[in-house]
């Protein structure tokens, strides 16, 4: 018990610190690693072989998305995108039919774009998996460790992943530098994800 109120209380310390040191990057800066980073995915190996991708819609805070959305319709790949149902911590991944629809999608109260509760969409998981998913968070280490926001809304769905398909998705992390730490703190429930790209990975 102990132990895992110690690990509840370094995250809440580490999400406070990351929380400082994306406020204080530049929009000029987040865009410049996000622009590099969208290179990276699109020149990456999982990227060109993978079919079904799930990415998120980037908060102001987060790796910028949008460019890499359009490069997966560009490739015709099928695109997945999350929704969160907030009172039960649950999300799926529903299909987009075009890059031009992100900006029709409802906002939630969290200011997240997403499909409204109601739309009937295909979701990835009844329809044949996912091949990749891309993941947000808050920190990572180089060990695929990470931090999100407090809600396992990730780590439930890639245990999801696990328990109703035969083969797990590959799972990368777009990150920012300033969200890379020495050591993530970490507890049973979370799930590692197989790589971090950021500026300086290799």
């Amino acid at each position: 018990m102990a132990a895992a109120t110690a690990v509840s209380s370094a995250k809440r310390s580490l999400r406070a610190e990351l929380k400082q040191r994306l406020r204080a990057m530049s929009a000029e800066e987040r865009l410049r690693q996000s622009q590099l980073l969208a290179q990276k995915v699109i020149a990456h190996s999982q990227y060109q072989k993978s079919k079904r991708i799930s990415i998120f819609l980037s908060m102001p805070d987060e790796v910028e998305t949008e460019e890499i959305i359009r490069d997966i319709f560009r490739q015709g790949k099928t695109c997945f995108v999350p929704r969160y149902r907030f009172q039960n911590n649950h999300m799926d991944m529903l299909r987009l039919t075009s890059p031009d629809e992100i900006s029709l999608l409802p906002r939630t109260s969290w200011n997240i774009l997403q499909p409204g509760e109601d739309e009937v969409r295909e979701e990835a998981l009844s329809t044949g998996g996912l091949d990749l998913i891309f993941v947000p968070g808050l920190g990572f280490d180089k060990h695929g460790n990470r931090l999100g926001r407090g809600k396992g809304y990730y780590d439930s769905y890639l245990t999801r992943c696990l328990q109703q398909r035969d083969s797990k998705p590959y799972t990368v992390a777009l990150a920012f530098r300033e969200q890379m730490c020495l050591r993530v703190p970490v507890d049973e429930h979370d799930v590692r994800v197989d790589e971090v790209l950021y500026e300086d990975s290799t």
